[in-house]
């Protein structure tokens, strides 16, 4: 389904932060890793916690869910041989799971998002189970995939960083459940560090036992561990709330949105300092944040390497700035369900934003009277593109047409309904 997007002055209320959706499929994996019965109280529901969901169980785990929590009983080290898995779109799902699969014999990832998921590459992660003894069968790097497993060997082995800190995830999730000890050397320059302390302070909590080198390019993982069945509370989503944050930003406003700890280690919570840095009158207090804005936005500069999923919200408000924004340190945007540089540049430019790319930066020359708008734009089957040109939609001066917008339930079903309750003029079409 398509949506239109219509010129919107003004947004006012408050909503609820989704659940994190990082968090909930890296609890509903450890929850399922562990021998007993876990609870994860207010889990998020999208597309790819939902993959999760729905492979843990294939893979052996029991779920029963209610509207506040979801009781799994896990299956531990012992995956149930099952011949097929569909993650659907969720890369980090596949690449979590690949993983775990190792530990069965025989796993086939089937492909069902041939333009999508179908596209991005996992050369690194396997190469990495090679080394642990792993046969993976794949297509050039891609997806369908097959892992022929049984009995992983762990010890020493690298991994690159460079184009997804998944990879690496993948590994740490793993190895404490192999027999031998193992090491763990990242080359390159590893993407996205701030993810990775989510992983490790999940597998903390868990239970599990990893010694870490400060700038996380080193680990030391005891084997044999045994991941411990827990209690575990979601909290609120930054990469989903930044684009209800830049369109509050972007718009005459006064918006609130709840459940946004202070002290969350989610990278993007950069947001609310670039927007603090863009002179967006802006407050955050007991996990409230509130966006008093005037549509008036300064350029900046930004690293947006520790906030990935925040960047293009980040660069649709910077299309209204004054001035030139950049954002650098971002090639692994490339890597993402589209290309998040030349797909998503080609769609600002049809409704009229001034944009450059580099291999690894985006550079917005800001229009703060606005774009044109009036067209038809392909959000590529990507969630975080479709939210950010939505935001761009409501600054436009006639209504965008965002092609397959319902891909938006990846990570985050309810975006519109959110934002229609805020007062954006968004209608579903097909």
């Amino acid at each position: 389904m398509d949506v239109i997007v219509r010129p919107t002055p003004e947004l006012k209320g408050e909503i609820g932060a989704l659940s994190s959706k990082n968090y909930t499929t890296r609890y509903l994996l450890v929850a399922a890793l562990a021998e007993g019965e876990s609870t994860i109280y207010f889990p998020a529901h999208s597309e790819d916690s939902d993959a999760m969901r729905r492979c843990i169980q294939d893979l052996g785990a029991s779920l029963q869910e209610d509207d506040e929590k979801a009781v799994i009983t896990g299956f531990g080290k012992h995956p149930r041989n099952v011949k097929e898995l569909n993650v659907g779109n969720a890369g980090a799902v596949l690449r979590f799971l690949m993983g775990i699969a190792s530990l069965s014999e025989e796993v086939h990832f089937v492909n069902t998002y041939p333009d999508s998921l179908g596209k991005r590459p996992h050369d690194d992660l396997i190469e990495a189970l090679g080394q642990l003894g792993v046969e993976v069968e794949h297509n050039e790097g891609r997806l369908p995939i097959t892992i022929r497993g049984g009995k992983p060997q762990g010890g020493k082995l690298m991994v690159s960083g460079e184009v997804s800190s998944q990879y690496l995830s993948a590994l740490l999730f793993l190895t404490p459940l192999l027999e031998q000890d193992s090491e763990i050397t990242v080359t390159g320059d590893l993407k996205s560090k701030v993810v990775i302390g989510q992983t490790l302070e999940v597998l903390e909590q868990a239970g599990i036992v990893i010694h870490a080198a400060g700038d996380y390019m080193h680990f030391r993982v005891p084997g044999n561990q045994v991941y411990q069945a827990k209690t575990y509370t979601v909290q609120g989503d930054y990469p989903g709330s930044a684009a209800v944050l830049a369109a509050a930003a972007v718009t005459s406003s006064d918006v609130t949105i709840r459940n946004l700890s202070e002290d969350s280690k989610q990278g993007e919570r950069a947001i609310l300092d670039v927007l603090r840095s863009m002179e967006v009158p802006l407050t955050h207090e007991n996990g409230d944040v509130r966006v008093q804005g005037n549509g008036k936005l300064k350029a900046l500069e930004f690293d947006g390497d520790t906030a990935t999923d925040a960047v293009l919200a980040m660069v649709a408000a910077a299309v209204f700035a004054e001035g030139t924004s950049r954002f650098y340190n971002v090639e692994n945007l490339r890597y993402k369900e589209c290309d998040r540089i030349t797909d998503y540049l080609a769609e600002l430019s049809k409704a009229g934003a001034r944009v450059e790319e580099r291999q690894a930066e985006i550079i917005v020359h800001g229009r703060p009277e606005g774009v044109e708008g009036g067209v038809e734009i392909n959000a590529h089957y990507d969630h975080r593109v479709i939210m950010a040109l939505t935001v761009v939609g409501l600054r436009s001066r006639q209504p965008l047409v965002i092609k397959d917008a319902h891909h938006v339930a990846k990570s985050y079903p309810q975006y519109f309904d959110h934002l229609k309750a805020l007062g954006a003029d968004v209608e579903w079409v097909k």
